[in-house]
């Protein structure tokens, strides 16, 4: 089941991962939007998979807000990363360890998924939407949020300035958004297919500035 590489591209490990987490820990404002708007249809304290979370703010952030909290990702620095982050903030998370299309987690665990800028790198993500299906309850909500492909310069110019990073760390995002991302991303039309070839069956997809939202329901019994 899945792939022995579940990436795509270089692998978020050491200095990468430190990098990373720091700069995208200088906006985090948008977690707190991105938080906000997947606990509107879930009740508090029910459970929640982020999967992907690299440093692990938003996994933060829906702890704070009294859920419970579960985070898989692939990288081992953003395990530790997010497990140190966790505990510095003072909140409960359980970071595991693990491949999106291989889930170490049990069938019908958690009431919402989330995962955030990293399914464009899935080596298989038409496997890490079903296994969302498989560990998703009956009822529940999964949301992926991406950048699009169709994201122009000029958007993602604007998206850069407002991250608030130093000269030379918004070259290499712009660089890496317009050479590296930019390449790997999705359409709305492939986000639509793969949801209908999934367990799933459909999804809604929903258009936000440089990115989008897709939106999977796992269906209730009938």
């Amino acid at each position: 089941m899945g792939t022995t590489k579940g990436y795509r591209g270089l692998g978020m490990e050491g200095p990468i991962a430190t990098w990373y987490a720091k700069n995208t820990g200088r906006d985090l404002g948008r977690f707190t939007h991105i938080a906000q708007r997947i606990t509107e249809p879930v009740r508090p304290g029910s459970t929640i998979l982020e999967v992907a979370p690299g440093p692990g703010y938003l996994a933060i952030e829906l702890a704070r807000l009294g859920y419970a909290v579960t985070a898989l990702d692939i990288s081992t620095s953003f395990v530790k990363i997010a497990r140190e982050n966790a505990a510095a903030a003072g909140v409960t998370v359980e970071v595991r360890h693990g491949n999106a299309s291989a889930m170490p987690l049990p069938a019908d665990a958690f009431d919402a998924i989330v995962c955030v800028a990293a399914f464009k790198n899935f080596t298989d993500p038409l496997g890490a939407i079903n296994e969302m299906h498989r560990v998703l309850r009956p009822g529940g909500e999964a949301s992926i949020f991406d950048l699009r492909k169709d994201a122009s310069r000029q958007a993602i110019e604007e998206e850069v300035r407002g991250m608030h990073l130093s000269a030379w760390n918004a070259f290499v995002t712009r660089w890496t958004f317009e050479l590296l991302l930019l390449k790997r991303a999705y359409s709305r039309d492939d986000l639509e297919r793969m949801a209908a070839q999934s367990r799933f069956c459909q999804a809604d997809v929903a258009l936000d500035g440089i990115g989008l939202e897709l939106r999977l329901k796992k269906k209730r019994a009938a």
